[in-house]
């Protein structure tokens, strides 16, 4: 017997997708479309990965049409004390909290409190007065200045990340030495700052490129955590806790990790040069422009709700928030979203930009990458699917046209050029019987 049906048997996952009503194991009958066999070899797949000291542990999960298909861990959630990984092992999600606040944005203009291309000054005055770098030759050498931006910043370029902001992360000059010397956070590492002091330090500064005319991911998405927070009133934790976590039964997943599920994080590690793993030194990392930390979830004044990538999960939680999309905005009878704004977010809107995400598609969302054309992410996703992962090794994709939501957690960083989600995908992809698609056990 499976440790999976061993753990569905004591019903801890009877009621986790809509229509499963008894949990299915790695290999559900009720689902003859899918190959056992196939979905067999992710198990071993992660299992090679943790023998070899690459991985740490893992866990895997698998939906299919309203069913929870594959769901198993391996490994350790931390090394040195023997404890194990387990479906209800918490992780840092890092980016992957940025569809989430996509979603509380779109609840907003719904409400018709806000609009996608509402200017960010009426609700961040601040921002009123941003400009731009522009380079110039003088003297045979190429220097910067700020000039003002031809237009402003709107709400639609920062769900989409064309509002010419960066990340100090990704050591882009000019910008990164000037975020740098700031004190802006990209929000991996304990601080004692709040969204709206780094916003406004933001706003402080020259963008990168002019709205609209460029895409690079970015600290936009903490921006759109603050406007969040002035126009509900409320801080951006209770808001999401309220009309998202609670609603769709999201139990552990928090900003702030609360003490009595601390022992269930799971620990960072790092690949070492003589390619094992170990783990993560305690406090702040500084690797290049890259400042992060594994405590930031418990530690520190816990004042900066990053809506980028501030929050920690589980995959039984992010399945419920994925399966919400893939219903159209509702799961369980409760509605998140609309079906049109589910439409808007899960569809390219950054036609014509070089996006320089090819694992994630040829098209951006509204949080995510988005496939337009078949194979365009490296990989089997049709046309409609859209992915997202994290700074630490998570990643998950939804395939509309399949119903098919796939979700892998680990904790590492960095991790090269490791390539377990990828790994992962193509044996569900495998695992896939029909014959419109195509695939064989």
């Amino acid at each position: 017997m499976s440790k999976l049906i061993r753990v569905c048997r004591a019903g801890a996952l009877a009621s986790f997708l809509i229509g499963a009503t008894a949990c299915r194991g790695p290999a559900a009958p009720e689902v003859p479309d899918l190959s056992s066999k196939k979905l067999g070899e992710i198990r071993q797949m992660l299992e090679d990965h943790v023998e070899k000291k690459q991985l740490a542990g893992a866990v895997a999960l698998v939906a299919r049409r309203d069913r929870l298909v594959y769901l198993d861990s391996v490994g350790h959630a931390d090394v040195e004390t023997r404890k194990p990984m387990t479906p209800y092992t918490i992780f840092r999600i890092c980016s992957m909290t940025k569809p989430i606040t996509s979603v509380a944005v779109l609840q907003l203009i719904e409400e018709g409190k806000m609009g996608l291309g509402d200017p960010l000054y009426v609700f961040l005055p601040e921002f009123r007065n941003s400009s731009v770098v522009a380079r110039r030759a003088e003297g045979g050498k190429k220097d910067e200045e700020a000039v003002a931006v031809r237009r402003y910043i709107t709400i639609r370029d920062l769900l989409t990340h064309t509002s010419g902001l960066t990340y100090t992360l990704l050591g882009h000059e000019p910008l990164a030495d000037l975020y740098r010397r700031a004190g802006v956070t990209d929000g991996l590492a304990e601080t004692d700052m709040t969204i709206a002091e780094n916003a406004a330090k933001l706003s402080s500064l020259p963008l990168g490129f002019n709205p609209g005319t460029a895409w690079e991911y970015s600290l936009a998405t903490d921006v759109l955590g603050r406007v969040i927070e002035v126009v509900s009133g409320e801080r951006l934790d209770r808001y999401l806790e309220r009309r998202i976590f609670e609603p769709l039964g999201m139990k552990d997943t928090h900003f702030r990790l609360p003490p009595e599920k601390r022992d269930r994080l799971a620990t960072v590690y790092q690949p070492t040069p003589d390619k094992a793993i170990e783990r993560l030194p305690d406090g702040t990392i500084r690797n290049g422009y890259a400042v992060y930390s594994a405590s930031y979830p418990y530690s520190g004044p816990g004042t900066y709700l990053s809506g980028g990538a501030g929050l920690v999960s589980t995959v039984l939680d992010y399945a419920r928030f994925l399966e919400m999309l893939l219903n159209g905005g509702e799961r369980d009878g409760v509605r998140i979203l609309k079906k049109e704004s589910v439409h808007l977010m899960t569809s390219d809107q950054c036609a014509g930009l070089d996006l320089g995400i090819k694992s994630h598609g040829d098209g951006f969302g509204f949080g995510f990458g988005v496939v337009t054309e078949a194979g365009a992410d490296l990989g089997l996703g049709s046309p409609g699917t859209f992915s997202w992962g994290g700074f630490y090794y998570t990643y998950f994709w939804v395939d509309p046209k399949l119903e098919l939501i796939g979700i892998f957690m680990a904790q590492l960083h960095p991790w090269g050029d490791l390539s377990v989600w990828d790994q992962f995908r193509k044996l569900v992809y495998g695992a896939i019987v029909e014959k419109d698609y195509g695939s064989g056990p």
